[in-house]
């Protein structure tokens, strides 16, 4: 009996060390109630970032944006895409073929009812747009199609 309490208070401790880890990971992102992000975003890039919308294809403001840098979150400014992974694509959206490390998380999307993959930053969970399979040359074969809304550019120094 006694070896059965020890070894109940042995799994009890080490999951709750484990609890304490995902704790420490939850409160490096950011939440946000929704009436912050409401207030925070404009209602553009709160119908893409939190409702999972989409911009209208080639109004985006980084559709055709060639320049040197870094697109981050516009929700929370997390560095997402180097300007060194887009590439011009006719999908109507800024088109990346990688994000930087650890930057976006995947989430199965079956909205359409077909089954895609959604893309969404890691740190706020605000949704980006969609990754597909791609095979045109010079990309890593896959293609990130974000909406401009959802992203903020800075500039190389």
């Amino acid at each position: 009996m006694k070896k059965y309490l020890f070894l109940c208070v042995g799994l009890f401790g080490m999951a709750a060390m484990n609890a304490q880890e995902k704790t420490t990971d939850v409160a490096a992102a950011t939440v946000k109630t929704d009436a912050e992000w409401k207030k925070q975003l404009t209602p553009e890039q709160y119908e893409v970032l939190r409702n999972k919308g989409t911009e209208k294809a080639f109004t985006g403001k980084y559709v055709t944006t060639t320049d040197k840098g870094t697109y981050v979150c516009a929700a929370c400014s997390n560095p997402l895409f180097d300007s060194e992974s887009k590439f011009k694509s006719d999908a109507g959206w800024p088109t990346f073929d990688r994000p930087i490390k650890d930057a976006v998380t995947f989430v199965a999307d079956d909205s359409t009812g077909t089954i895609r993959t959604e893309v969404v930053c890691s740190r706020c969970d605000g949704h980006l747009g969609h990754v597909t399979k791609d095979a045109s040359a010079g990309t890593s074969g896959a293609r990130y199609t974000v909406s401009s809304v959802a992203l903020k550019f800075v500039a190389a120094k």
